[in-house]
């Protein structure tokens, strides 16, 4: 099965669309919740989840999970627009333009990937690899690399441990995940899409306020979290955020809940400050809970392209980051930023976000990432496959 083909069957809809089921409620507060819905969900019992296939108001594990993939694949897709414009239209006009593959073909695809924000290193090591492919297979037109290009992308993200990629969550004991990242990147909106995201998993979830230096972050945290539902544990203005921590991890541990999710500053101008200020809040945590943090999550800006390279790089340096949560992906055409992260800087990019809504934070996965910024040239290469069979 061609690559493609292989990405078309899990992500692209059917032709004869039935009721979406959806995945998570929208911003819609007045929403009901999924139980209350026309589409019943299977029936968890003992914590396995059961299937009744012969009744005809049920879907079937398969038919669930296939809807389940289309409608995270038009979530990427639909996020991806921008991305996908600037990505296949220089390809397309790359393929275009130079039909043969030799090294003025792989000289101006080097140009087209370091534009499109994939990062320098990342693009060598692709290029290279399509090299090597190129004469491997004996391929001798740039029309035939088309799927290669697209698959060594899926390939340079996944060559690492693929369960860096899952969320370090803590069944039955308390998780905690340290939100970190500069102000103005959608770190706060991020925490309340993720509580709300861990809530409709049927989680209880609380919020740390530690950001307590930039002005209003209290009171936006707050405002997020009486908008998905979680209490949010807070002090006045100027606090000490190691403080918070602790008086956080004491509720969440007397109150028995899941996940707590803690907001830090993002004051990165003063990288000193900062380091010590990050290393006496996970010394709190880790002193009340053991392994804690489980996760330290860097929120990125993905508008700001290479620049979002740079505060990575130095976020690493003064706290271990384990995952990055990609921001504002829907609106910008530098998608190709998500590769050079994960190759670069070797941490995992585990949510993006892909609008506004409350379940427009997905976690990020390697082929979904891929359909989204190749879908139409995905879904058109069944026609050309179809044509170039009946032309046969």
């Amino acid at each position: 099965m061609s690559f493609f083909k292989r990405l078309r069957d899990r992500f692209a809809p059917t032709e004869e669309p039935r009721e979406e089921l959806p995945l998570e409620p929208l911003e819609d507060e007045q929403a009901p919740p999924l139980t209350e819905r026309q589409v019943e969900p299977p029936v968890k019992k003992n914590n396995d989840w059961t299937f009744d296939f012969d009744d005809d108001d049920l879907m079937s594990i398969e038919e669930f999970e296939e809807l389940e993939a289309q409608q995270i694949g038009a979530k990427f897709r639909q996020g991806l627009e921008k991305s996908r414009e600037n990505f296949q239209n220089r390809l397309n006009d790359l393929l275009a333009h130079y039909r043969t593959v030799d090294e003025d073909f792989f000289e101006a695809l080097e140009e087209m990937l370091i534009q499109a924000d994939v990062g320098f290193n990342t693009v060598m090591e692709l290029v290279e690899s399509l090299r090597f492919e190129a004469k491997r297979r004996n391929i001798t037109e740039t029309a035939d690399l088309r799927e290669v290009i697209v698959e060594k992308i899926v390939e340079i993200y996944e060559q690492e441990d693929d369960e860096l990629q899952a969320m370090n969550i803590q069944e039955g004991e308390l998780t905690v995940i340290l939100m970190v990242g500069v102000n103005g990147v959608g770190k706060t909106t991020t925490i309340g899409k993720l509580a709300h995201r861990y809530r409709q998993q049927g989680k209880t979830v609380m919020l740390a306020a530690g950001d307590t230096f930039r002005a209003g972050a209290i009171e936006q945290l707050q405002i997020w979290g009486d908008r998905v539902g979680v209490e949010v544990v807070k002090q006045s203005e100027g606090s000490d955020p190691a403080a918070v921590m602790y008086d956080a991890i004491n509720a969440a541990k007397n109150k028995g809940v899941d996940i707590l999710i803690c907001d830090t500053a993002g004051r990165l101008q003063n990288k000193a400050n900062l380091m010590n200020e990050l290393e006496k809040v996970k010394k709190v945590l880790s002193k009340a809970v053991a392994g804690a943090p489980h996760e330290v999550l860097l929120a990125l800006d993905a508008t700001t392209g290479q620049n979002a390279l740079v505060q990575a790089k130095a976020f690493k340096e003064v706290t271990d980051v384990t995952g990055i949560v990609l921001t504002k992906l829907d609106g910008t055409a530098k998608g190709g930023i998500v590769l050079a992260i994960r190759n670069e800087l070797h941490i995992p990019v585990k949510f993006v976000g892909l609008g506004e809504k409350l379940d427009d934070l997905q976690p990020f996965d390697a082929e979904s990432y891929v359909y989204g910024l190749f879908a139409d040239m995905i879904e058109n290469s069944e026609v050309e496959t179809t044509e170039d069979h009946h032309a046969g």
